[in-house]
């Protein structure tokens, strides 16, 4: 029941792990794809080649989410290679340790300015695209982390903390225009963002028995959400968190 032929979508950090997901998923469903990498252009590159199939136009595009000038002339090349952008996924981000009491600023500002930061650049740049064509859907990736907390990971929270708020202000001030805009709230999901602590095996068993679902998610478990609410399905849902925890964490 998902098509989306016709429409363009926009994926942050769309080289590896749920981005890379949302990359394949979009474009199965028919959508042309444009997707933003940082350092590894070769994964761009392998990812767009395993599409080639499906004879959709796949661009990747360098672009570092937390500079300003990167965002506005990365959004200003993707207009100029696709006819419109439909559908925002703001997916880019990081994720790292920090002891609450050892935290550098360094640490909390690159913490902030990607995952935050990034998502407003991205997000401020592509608005007036959509209002033009009076529709758009975002969808910006949290976690249950901004939802909870997270101990030793207080940057990390906090940036998704916001990003929960950001979503729920957007939804309200963009409803007029037709802009719907959700967020998809993972728990722990199997990427290579969360290798350094699943290389210990005892733990990465500890966190399926903690989760209902005795499994860890994969990147298509994510994707298949934001799919969704990319959709004509989710045409009557904005400011919606949607976890998708596997029920390890109940957020009401």
């Amino acid at each position: 029941m998902i098509n989306l032929n016709g429409k363009v979508a926009v994926v942050t950090g769309g080289s590896r792990g749920i981005g890379k997901a949302c990359v394949e998923y979009f474009v199965r469903a028919g959508a042309d794809v444009a997707f933003t990498f940082n350092t590894r252009e070769d994964r761009a590159n392998e990812l767009i080649e395993s599409l080639l199939s499906y004879k959709k136009k796949v661009e990747a595009y360098k672009c570092a989410v937390e500079i300003e000038s990167d965002v506005i002339a990365t959004v200003k090349k993707i207009q100029n290679d696709f006819p419109g952008i439909d559908i925002l996924v703001n997916n880019a981000g990081i994720w790292e340790f920090g002891e609450a009491e050892k935290m550098t600023l360094e640490n909390w500002n690159r913490t902030m300015a990607i995952n935050l930061t990034g998502t407003m650049l991205f997000t401020r740049e592509v608005i007036p695209i959509m209002k033009k064509n009076s529709a758009g859907k975002i969808v910006i990736i949290t976690s249950t982390a901004g939802q909870r907390g997270e101990a030793f990971h207080s940057h990390y929270a906090a940036s998704k903390g916001a990003l929960i708020s950001y979503v729920k202000s957007l939804s309200t001030e963009l409803a007029p225009f037709n802009i719907l805009v959700n967020s998809v709230a993972p728990g722990w999901v199997d990427t290579e963002m969360c290798d350094p602590v699943f290389n210990n095996k005892e733990y990465e068993e500890e966190v399926k028995l903690n989760i209902p679902l005795k499994k860890i998610a994969a990147p298509e478990d994510i994707a298949g959400p934001v799919l969704f609410l990319s959709s004509d399905l989710a045409n009557h849902i904005t400011g919606e968190i949607l976890n998708v925890n596997g029920g390890s964490v109940l957020c009401g």
